[in-house]
């Protein structure tokens, strides 16, 4: 076991775990250098990149010029310090068009590192969160999903009885809903008056509305319902704009817009953002968001799409700057998510080759 990085991990558990306001530009920076230096020493495979690159931690002065990884890269390489008898779990980025799945390999220090992060964030955006139902399958079944996983964490926290996956997967390794069991729980909802918290991904909930349409049923959940909407639709359903997906959750399930709560997030990351129905995503204190210029590598002003880099300090025992294939609009220190990447890869954040 990595003594330097285990060391690492419980200090930012801790850190995490009293978080009570933002980190400062300067302690956030200090922190992050502090991993990458440790990244660098223990990271084989990282640290040819950054060699290649000719940015080792004595030519790195700020985390903005830390050398973020695409996430294709995991999906080709073992992006990991851990060693293959280290490893507890993996998990691997979903989708059905993909021939390899980028994989995030896990201890079980990383994986508290990552369930501190994941519950600390949740908790803070969603306090008390009523009765919880899941549109996923159970982690017995999906066990390399991280949203999976990052809803049994939540389950268990909380800690509510009635909390159900109503998820399954079908014969086609399809993520699919019961849809039966789904509509007894919200109809219980309405019969008690119990508030919930409906989680799922896009496509889920575009295959649960349009069930409710096609069986002429509407419902109006209680007061301080709540749905949690995350990821890409993956050609798993019809795609719809945000805006027309939580129209539709708001007149087929009675959740007011406020109440709707986007989340983004990746297997390849440890830390989530979330957004408002009408809102900028938000990471926690622990992770910050760059938007940069496929041309030019530099981060774009204040308005205008790039492509979303990430610096997670939850990535212990991985890569902590990931450059992702989304396009987001820069908005402060937040971001409005508005696609996936077409182009080639932007120069300031790609995998150079020596």
């Amino acid at each position: 076991m990595n003594t330097e990085l285990s060391h690492f991990a419980a200090r930012l558990r801790e850190l995490i775990a009293n978080s009570q306001s933002a980190l400062s530009n300067q302690y956030f920076s200090e922190l992050a250098l502090e991993l990458f230096g440790l990244q660098f020493k223990h990271n084989s495979t990282y640290r040819k990149i950054c060699e290649a690159r000719k940015l080792t931690p004595q030519a790195v002065e700020h985390w903005t010029q830390i050398p973020a990884v695409p996430t294709a890269v995991f999906k080709e390489l073992e992006m990991t310090s851990l060693m293959p008898d280290e490893r507890a779990a993996v998990f691997h980025s979903s989708g059905t068009t993909e021939q390899k799945p980028s994989r995030h390999f896990h201890n079980n220090e990383s994986l508290a590192v990552y369930e501190t992060s994941l519950w600390n964030w949740f908790q803070n955006r969603f306090g008390r969160a009523g009765e919880l139902i899941f549109l996923t399958p159970n982690q017995k079944t999906a066990p390399r999903s991280s949203l999976v996983h990052m809803f049994e964490i939540v389950r268990q926290k909380f800690d509510l009885p009635e909390s159900a996956f109503t998820g399954n997967i079908s014969g086609d390794g399809a993520w699919a809903i019961d849809f039966s069991e789904t509509i007894q729980k919200l109809q219980l909802a309405g019969a008690t008056q119990t508030p919930v918290t409906l989680l799922g991904t896009a496509f889920s909930f575009v295959h649960l509305l349009d069930y409710l349409a096609e069986n002429h049923l509407q419902f109006q959940l209680p007061k301080g319902s709540r749905v949690m909407e995350t990821g890409g639709y993956k050609n798993r359903s019809r795609i719809l704009p945000k805006a027309e997906l939580h129209t539709l959750i708001t007149d087929r399930l009675g959740v007011p817009p406020k109440n709707i709560i986007c989340e983004y997030g990746m297997s390849e990351l440890s830390s989530q953002a979330y957004a408002e129905s009408s809102g900028a995503f938000h990471f926690p204190p622990w992770a910050r968001a760059r938007i940069i210029s496929p041309e030019s590598g530099r981060e774009v002003a204040e308005g205008e799409t790039g492509i979303i880099c990430i610096l997670d300090l939850a990535n212990v025992f991985s890569v902590a700057a990931i450059q992702t294939e989304d396009l987001g609009v820069r908005r402060g220190d937040r971001f409005e998510l508005v696609g996936r990447e077409q182009l080639a890869e932007p120069r300031g954040c790609s995998l150079m080759t020596a």
